[in-house]
């Protein structure tokens, strides 16, 4: 079992950064690949950045050159790097961690980012 914790969000005007951050916690796990997601109300669920064990990553095409995701040596906390916010990125965080025993998905109960002047 894995809990994951995200801090980090709240409001910021255009333009300005946020730094998300996940923590995980729970008995030895092996992570395969983190990411972080977005859900703005009435839409689904859609993937923002993710980062492999190995350190490969990927972007939405719309925070490409914006965001960067990273994870510490020990893989326990991920972050995604916010520049250049717009409103359209306002929505509910979400990191993910899916784990190699099973391949099981956890998620963490979301962060609020609201980019507003």
């Amino acid at each position: 079992q894995v809990q994951l914790v995200e801090s980090g969000g709240g409001l910021v005007q255009p333009g300005g950064s946020l730094r998300l951050s996940c923590a995980a916690s729970g008995s030895s796990f092996s992570t395969l690949v983190m990411g972080w997601y977005r859900q703005t109300p009435g839409k689904e669920r859609e993937l923002v950045a993710t980062i492999t064990s190995g350190g490969s990553t990927s972007f939405a095409d719309s925070v490409k050159g914006r965001f960067t995701i990273s994870t510490n040596n020990a893989k326990n906390t991920l972050y995604l790097q916010m520049n250049g916010l717009k409103p359209e990125d306002t929505a509910v965080y979400y990191c993910s961690y899916t784990v190699r025993a099973g391949l099981k998905r956890y998620w963490g109960q979301g962060t609020q980012v609201t980019v507003s002047s």
